[in-house]
Parts: C-alpha cells; sequence; structure tokens
C-alpha cells in the first residue's frame, strides 16, 4: 500500500507537483516541498492532520522520501523544507541485503570524495570493513562518478545516503528495520508447542479455575455500599468542618486532625468503626486500639505490625539490623514481647531470617493482622473505651471567614432557576401595571374604543358606553397612550381617528395582555359596581348576553 500511494504522489496528473530547487548552488530536479506532501495526504486519505503528519514520519523514516536540507533529519516538516522522491531501486520494499561491502564502498566513496572527512562513527566502522578486507581501490568509481552531470551526481549522492541512513543507522537514531527483513525470529512462524508449554497452560487453566468469581452485580452492589458509607466523610462531596483550609485560609481543621491530637473529632472516631483498616490506618486510631489490647494483654500484637512497617518502609542500610532486633524481641524462644504465631508460620519466618529483607516478616505481619482483625477489632468496638472516646469527640462549627486574598475563591452558591426569575419579572410587570392604572379618570376624558370590553362580574353586563361599569382596557390605553395622560386629537365624530390611534391602542392592549392580565387584580378592582367571580376569569361582552364558562382559557 505504502508503494502504492509513492506512485500516485508522483503520477504527472494527480499526484504532486514537482519543480526544479536550488540547494547548496546545485539546481535538483524533482523536488517537492512538505506542505505539499502533507495537503496531498491529507486530501487523498481523508484523515486527521495528526494522522497525516505522523504517515508523512513514516514515509520519510523507511527512505521513500528523503529531505535535502537536513539528510539526518527523518521527519516530515509541514513547511517549505525540501524533499525528494526516493528511487523505487532502494525502496525498502525491494528487500536487497545491505551487505557490508556495498557500505564499504559507500563509505570508500564517500572518504575520497571529502578527502578523509568523515564522522565519526563512519570512521570507525570503515576501519573495521578494511580490516576485514572487504574494500580495496575503487577509485574507479570516483572517476566515473564524474562523468555525470552535476544535478544527476547529487541526486545520486542523496539517494544513497537516504538509503544508508536507514539500513545502516547512526548511533543515536530510531532503527526502523531493527525487526525488519533480517531479524532472527519470524513472527509468522508456526511454532510447535513443546510439554513445558502445554503443562504451563494446563497450570495457568487450573488456577483460573480456582478463582473465585462474583457475579457483577454483586460487584456493583459493593460499590455502591461502600460509596454510601464514605460519603459523608468524603470532604469534596460533603464538605469539611469547620471549614476548607485551602478557600478560607483557616488552619483550624488541620489543628483539629492532627495525628495525635488529643481529642479528636467525631467523624474522625465514626470512621474508625468502618473497618479494620481504617482504623489501623489511623495513628490516634493505634494509639486507642493500643490502649485497649493492653488491657487484654495482647499489645505485643499491634507492636509487632508496626515494627514490619518500620521494616518494610524504613532506610535499607538498617534492615538487618531492625530483623536481627525484631526477631530477639518478638520470635526468639523465651523473648520479653513473645508472639504467638502457627509452628508453619514461624519456621517461614525464621528461615527468611537468615537472608534478611524488607518483606522477610510478610507471613507473620499477615498472620497477626488477621488476628486483630477477626479476634480483637469486634470487641474493641464494643468496648468502654471507644465509646468513651466517641462521646469525647468534639464536632467542629462550620465557620467561613473571609479570605484576606481578594484572588481566593468564593463560596459558590447556587443560582435561582432562570424561569423562576422569568416568573417573578412577569408578575413585577403586572403588579406595576395595575398600580399605574388611574380609576379616577371622569368617563369623557376616557377613550371610546369599538372592541368589546371586558368584564368580570355575574350581574347582567352593563352598556358598552355607561359610565356605572367604564371598560377597564380603555382606562388601562388610555393610561399608556402617553406621559401625563396626553391624547391626540380626536376626529369630528364621537369616535377617535383611527389612522395612528389605532395602531398605537392595539400595540397597548396587546402589550397589556401578555403582562398578565388574567393573573391580575386590576380587573376585581377597577368596576366597583360589577362583583367579580369566583374564577376571575374574563369574560368578552358583545350585542348579547353570553354564558360565564368557567373553564375557558382564553382571552377575548
Amino acid at each position: 500500500q505504502i508503494e502504492g500511494l509513492m506512485m500516485e504522489m508522483q503520477n504527472p496528473d494527480k499526484g504532486i507537483k514537482t519543480q526544479t530547487q536550488t540547494v547548496m548552488i546545485t539546481d535538483i530536479p524533482h523536488a517537492v516541498a512538505g506542505n505539499e506532501i502533507f495537503q496531498w495526504i491529507l486530501q487523498r486519505l481523508q484523515i486527521t492532520p495528526e494522522e497525516a503528519l505522523h504517515l508523512g514520519d513514516l514515509f520519510v523514516k523507511y527512505g521513500y522520501i528523503y529531505p535535502l536540507q537536513e539528510p539526518k533529519n527523518l521527519t516530515l516538516k509541514a513547511d517549505g523544507s525540501l524533499y525528494r522522491f526516493q528511487t523505487p531501486y532502494f525502496w525498502p520494499a525491494q528487500s536487497w541485503p545491505a551487505d557490508d561491502t556495498d557500505y564499504a564502498i559507500y563509505l570508500a566513496k564517500k572518504n575520497i570524495k571529502r578527502k578523509g572527512i568523515l564522522e565519526e562513527y563512519e570512521k570507525v566502522r570503515r576501519l573495521f570493513l578494511n580490516s576485514s578486507g572487504r574494500v580495496k581501490c575503487y577509485s574507479w568509481l570516483c572517476r566515473a562518478g564524474k562523468e555525470r552531470k552535476k544535478a544527476d551526481r547529487y541526486a545520486l549522492d542523496c539517494q544513497e545516503r537516504a538509503y544508508w541512513l536507514v539500513n545502516r543507522t547512526p548511533p543515536g537514531m530510531l532503527d526502523v528495520l531493527e525487526y525488519g527483513v533480517d531479524r532472527v525470529t519470524d513472527p509468522n512462524e508456526n511454532k510447535k508447542k513443546t510439554m513445558d508449554v502445554y503443562r504451563r497452560e494446563i497450570m495457568y487453566y487450573q488456577q483460573s479455575i480456582m478463582k473465585s468469581r462474583v457475579k457483577s452485580s454483586v460487584s456493583l452492589g459493593g460499590l455502591v455500599k461502600y460509596s454510601e458509607q464514605f460519603l459523608s466523610s468524603d470532604p469534596i462531596l460533603s464538605g469539611c468542618l469547620p471549614s476548607n483550609p485551602w478557600i478560607t485560609d483557616d488552619a483550624d481543621f488541620w489543628d483539629f486532625n492532627a495525628k495525635l491530637v488529643e481529642v479528636p473529632t467525631r467523624m474522625r472516631v465514626e470512621r474508625w468503626a468502618f473497618n479494620f483498616s481504617e482504623l489501623i490506618r489511623d495513628p490516634k486510631g493505634r494509639q486507642n486500639f493500643q490502649l485497649f489490647l493492653k488491657k487484654e494483654f495482647s499489645g505485643e500484637n499491634l507492636s509487632f505490625w508496626e515494627a514490619c512497617e518500620d521494616l518494610k518502609y524504613g532506610d535499607q542500610s538498617k534492615v538487618k539490623e531492625k530483623a536481627e532486633e525484631i526477631y530477639k524481641l518478638f520470635l526468639a524462644p523465651g523473648a520479653r514481647r513473645w508472639i504467638n504465631i502457627d509452628g508453619t508460620t514461624m519456621g517461614i519466618t525464621v528461615r527468611g531470617l537468615k537472608h534478611p529483607h524488607r518483606y522477610v516478616l510478610d507471613a507473620a505481619q499477615t498472620h497477626i493482622y488477621m488476628l486483630m482483625k477477626k479476634d480483637s477489632y469486634g470487641r474493641y468496638l464494643k468496648s468502654p473505651i471507644y465509646k468513651e472516646m466517641l462521646a469525647k469527640a468534639i464536632v467542629p462549627q462550620e465557620t467561613v471567614k473571609k479570605s484576606p486574598f481578594p484572588f481566593g475563591r468564593r463560596h459558590l452558591r447556587s443560582s435561582p432557576s432562570p424561569i423562576i426569575l422569568r416568573q417573578q419579572e412577569e408578575e413585577a410587570k403586572a403588579r406595576e401595571a395595575a398600580t399605574t392604572v388611574d380609576i379616577t379618570q371622569p368617563w369623557h376624558l376616557t377613550v371610546r374604543t369599538p372592541h368589546p370590553a371586558v368584564y368580570t362580574g355575574t350581574d347582567p353586563p352593563a352598556p358598552p358606553h355607561a359610565t356605572t361599569c367604564p371598560s377597564p382596557i380603555s382606562v388601562a390605553l388610555d393610561s399608556t397612550t402617553g406621559p401625563k395622560g396626553e391624547r391626540e386629537p380626536e376626529g369630528p365624530g364621537p369616535f377617535p381617528s383611527s389612522s395612528g390611534r389605532s395602531r398605537s391602542g392595539s400595540l397597548a392592549f396587546g402589550r397589556f395582555l401578555k403582562r398578565g392580565c388574567w393573573t391580575s387584580p386590576v380587573f376585581a378592582t377597577l368596576s366597583p359596581k360589577c362583583p367579580a367571580v369566583p374564577h376571575g376569569k374574563v369574560q368578552p361582552l358583545g350585542e348579547r348576553e353570553p354564558q360565564l364558562r368557567p373553564d375557558t382559557k382564553m382571552v377575548s
């Protein structure tokens, strides 16, 4: 596939356009810029820019494309750096063996051209090949090369140099063909399995069958139970008392939760009852547990466990001394604080102490740990020592102190819902509209609108032009027409002109309805002679007397 892409790139119609470029006062034909190769790969394969750049790097590293300006930098730069396509004769797909004789000839020609100026690794390799008798006088090759054109000579030198940079990688560079064609083992080869292989497979399957497995539902239930148990003790999910010192700059939290504080917090003491590992992990918990074990005459168990932890995580240079001290104090016959472990564990431990290391006491430590967990831990939680500590524990009060640094993190509060804010804003507008209506205006100053009036009572409605029950819509329209109740001049008839007044009136009417007129008490207060109905619905008036419909939801 790589070879096919190389052929498409060099296609004169659909490939990359090449041109002659000047490199070191030499005109090199068929050169191409790195960004052109990058764009062609991007458009041809429809991949991401990162993938296109990585694929271009592989083209250069495997020798299908070689750089002209920086020969040893085998990477594709998506800029104006010049590159050239390698001739198919030197492609890795040809599987030509990189023979030492050919490499010796290349070094000999390079030594003659540069007059002995080679790099250090090339000098070492040339001396090694000369000592093996592979190099003779190849000056005639240089004379034959001089008969070529200068551009062709430069191009051939670049091709050979790119080929040997891939097949004879300099020290410190990545050798992409390290596991290539000439590797010792073939991964595709079908290997015959021996008896030892089958024996290991049988042992592996037997151990897999013996392992205990549980259902995923049981495992997930355990995770949920663990999360619920530790939720109250999580400082991120549930917060910490008295306050978070990283936010409030208050060090009381660290003072209350010091390792060996005299009176611990109640949350800390309650956490000791979660499991035995929580108790033994806390220095204050171990101190209180040690007090209980001393009353039961088994305090040497916890002391031995702490000594094993010190041996495991202490200074490496003192491992031998600490191991001998632990043996004399806890394990030796007639020891002052002898621990009670079974004979098998004792034998394994004593044999391991002949060559002590960090984990030499793991067997004995595990035995004592399980003994304390299964035997002493349950009695400790029921003992007066734990209950007294739990009763004496303190519960810090939440304190919120302002940080002296203005750039510190503020206490975040949840913002109200935008829906609630919008409803409150609409209610405020409706109340404002109700308060701005002037019900003391006389009828002759109100605008006589031809549209239906609004009725909120239960008695038969009065005529639209009656002074006993003025239209609240007309009052509202008149109150919103302009500042200080200014009115436009009326026409000659009893009704106002509808040229500009009708448009402003309709806009004001729509604006008044949008403010929540059906929820506003304005309609019950504007018509004192019209009693309000219990449901408070707005009823239209027409030529006929409409029936009151409590279930209607439309405002006419």
